[in-house]
């Protein structure tokens, strides 16, 4: 019997009607391997991942593979983004026995929930050196029964070995100027100066080391580590990697170019990213970045709101090519042929010119994807806005990619943070409003009576599953940008009651940050990872936001905790700056101060009140908090006791236990917030 029916996520959903006897991960499902001596088959994926939809084709659709799976396993399926928990601990495993790891991700466990053999994606017949997925039930079914001792004996070595890992993070002390300028030469000896970012093929939006790169440019003035930061996203925006019809990012390039990616589009990226190109155009002035930013939130709320107001979580690499058959990219990518179909001979010519497309294509099959390659041409504007109005409206005719619409808190968290700015720098309301909308779905919906956070909901329903490092971190960081934008103490008052879980549950008396609470389910590790993956570790945003709400209230526990979380940074910033770019972007606030902004003024409509909350929005200096609000008002902890100047609005700037005198002039208020 397949128990995912009644599951809230739709990687799970996607797998209901398999002929396979799935169970949700649960205790129940273990005891059933108990009952029945059977092995676990763990099978970990998400919705949007082309190559679990892939194997779920190939191989769990399949009746024969499926009869042989309920004759000698319990299956257990696991959406990762769920359950980030459980995915974590056993990649740790993969990677500790492979050397790789990577999605669908298969590992076979005893009931008691150890791992004994791993893989990733199996094919349905041996190919490339690989056995057929077939060819390993069997293997490990063989194990089980004639060499019971040697399984037991292999998965409790990999559990000991797993458990008694340790992070050496480097003590308490928070990193210097040293670690940080060891931090941008490793960045400057791995960048990439021809193309922009990082490394080389598959290419990754490198999100929390620009924003790293940019804060350490408002501190220090360094113009390469602007250089840097403003390059790559000019490579990335002109790149396939962007939607240059309709905005966002896919989730990385696989080529070092960022000329074809893997369609996929996840709102951690578009979030990170929509809020990176603001922040570039806060620094610059940049016109693409200001472009980018306004294109990306609008695909935000366009693509990814749901019906309660939250954000879902991706949308699908693979969609119907027009044949039935599910392609990857098939909605996005173009021949000359269909730009000709669309828009006549000539201006088909001039597309194809514009945005590179070529008769042999950058893709496969003589498709390209759209890009905006470096050239010397000149183009008409308003002809090529036409041009780009046609084809997005005969793209919308094709069928659309799948959405995964759960609603993941820390996600969300981010989204916030990124519309509520991006509203205020560049005066779109409807774009704050968006963000205290998914702001309100996670305080009705996620937060429970004592403020603990469900990590996701889909169409209203809350899931089962607790959040974890990442969501509370994540969210308190949305609630404090929605707190300065807004002059809301309410969003403040949430972030706190958030952190307040996270002194109590998450950190350990050395001051390290576990991903999981102390009360949450036991499993064979606890997980603790501090680098950054798709999207800031848990362990870096709990400091950054730690960090901003005690600037924002004085909380002296909250720094504390923030400063001794920031040794991690100490210890690995200098060695692997890519992988903790959220850590060095916070330790850069953390040695800025970071300052605090107090705007006052007779009333939150006035104008020239107004003109200094903006201003202190558009400061520069590295991770600044600002309060906004009427004199005398008690809604934010830093109006207290700041009058009006001579009856009209003030700012007030403090850093490290000192405050300037208070200005009324806009351009004053900006040289204080900058370097």
């Amino acid at each position: 019997m397949n128990r995912l029916a009644h599951e809230t996520s739709p990687y799970l959903l996607q797998h209901a009607d398999n002929p396979v006897d799935w169970w949700p991960w649960s205790p129940e499902a273990f005891d059933e391997a108990r009952r029945t001596n059977r092995p676990v088959l763990l099978s970990v994926g998400y919705s949007s991942c082309h190559w679990c939809h892939v194997m779920a084709h190939e191989s769990f659709e399949d009746q024969p593979t499926a009869d042989y799976l309920n004759e000698n396993f319990v299956s257990v399926k696991v959406d990762r983004e769920e359950r980030p928990d459980v995915d974590a601990v056993y990649m740790e495993a993969v990677q500790a026995a492979t050397g790789q790891g990577g999605w669908p991700m298969t590992v076979f466990l005893t009931p008691d929930a150890e791992p004994f053999y791993f893989g990733t994606y199996f094919p349905p017949a041996p190919r490339h050196g690989m056995p057929s997925f077939r060819q390993v039930l069997e293997g490990v079914r063989s194990a089980w029964t004639d060499r019971r001792d040697e399984v037991a004996e292999v998965a409790g070595k990999i559990t000991r070995d797993l458990s008694q890992r340790q992070i050496d993070y480097g003590g308490t002390e928070a990193p210097g100027e040293e670690e940080l300028s060891g931090a941008l030469l490793g960045l400057t000896r791995e960048y990439d100066p021809q193309r922009g970012g990082f490394g080389g093929a598959p290419k990754f939006p490198p999100s929390m080391a620009l924003e790293f790169l940019l804060r350490h440019h408002a501190r220090t003035g360094s113009e390469g580590a602007l250089e840097m930061a403003r390059d790559t996203c000019e490579r990335m925006a002109r790149g396939g990697i962007y939607d240059q019809l309709a905005g966002g990012f896919a989730r990385y390039s696989v080529d070092r170019d960022w000329v074809v990616p893997h369609f996929e589009k996840m709102l951690y990226d578009n979030a990170l990213l929509c809020r990176v190109y603001a922040h570039l155009w806060r620094s610059t002035g940049s016109e693409l970045a200001r472009r980018v930013a306004v294109e990306t939130a609008d695909f935000l709320v366009r693509e990814l709101r749901t019906n309660e107001g939250g954000f879902a979580s991706a949308l699908d690499a693979d969609s119907d090519d027009g044949t039935g058959k599910h392609v990857e990219g098939a909605f996005y990518v173009w021949t000359p042929e269909q730009l000709t179909e669309v828009l006549g001979a000539a201006d088909a010519e001039l597309a194809a010119q514009y945005f590179g497309v070529t008769e042999d294509g950058t893709f496969e099959e003589g498709q390209s994807v759209l890009q905006l390659p470096q050239s010397e041409g000149v183009f008409d504007a308003e002809k090529i806005e036409s041009v780009k109005s046609r084809l997005l409206d005969a793209r919308s005719q094709r069928p659309a990619p799948g959405r995964d619409d759960k609603v993941v808190a820390a996600w969300n968290g981010l989204a916030i943070a990124a519309l509520a700015e991006t509203g205020a720098y560049f005066d779109r309301p409807d774009l704050v409003e968006a963000a205290v909308s998914a702001a309100d779905l996670l305080v009705r919906l996620h937060l429970d009576e004592h403020a603990k956070l469900a990590r996701t909901s889909k169409d209203g329903q809350v899931g089962a599953n607790a959040g974890v490092l990442e969501d509370y971190a994540d969210v308190a960081e949305g609630f404090l940008a929605l707190a300065s934008v807004t002059g809301e103490g309410v969003w403040l008052e949430f972030a706190g009651f958030l952190l307040d879980h996270v002194l109590a549950g998450f950190v350990d008396e050395s001051g390290a940050l576990y991903d999981t609470a102390s009360d949450a389910e036991q499993l064979i590790r606890r997980p603790q990872d501090p680098t950054d993956n798709a999207a800031p570790s848990g362990w870096t945003a709990a400091a950054g936001a730690l960090l901003s709400y005690a600037a924002q209230t004085g909380a002296e526990p909250h720094r504390t905790a923030a400063e001794r979380a920031l040794g991690v940074v100490k210890a690995l910033g200098p060695r692997v700056p890519r992988f903790i770019g959220w850590g060095l972007a916070v330790a850069e606030a953390y040695l800025d101060g970071p300052r605090e902004v107090a705007v006052v003024g007779p009333s939150l409509g006035d104008e020239a009140t107004k003109a200094l909350h903006r201003t202190a929005l558009l400061g520069t200096a590295p991770g600044a908090v600002v309060a906004f609000g009427v004199a005398g008002s008690d809604e934010l902890p830093l109006l207290a006791d700041r009058p009006l100047a001579d009856g009209g609005p003030a700012a007030y700037v403090c850093r490290n236990f000192t405050c300037d005198a208070p200005t009324t002039d806009p351009e004053r208020l900006r040289t204080a917030l900058t370097r």
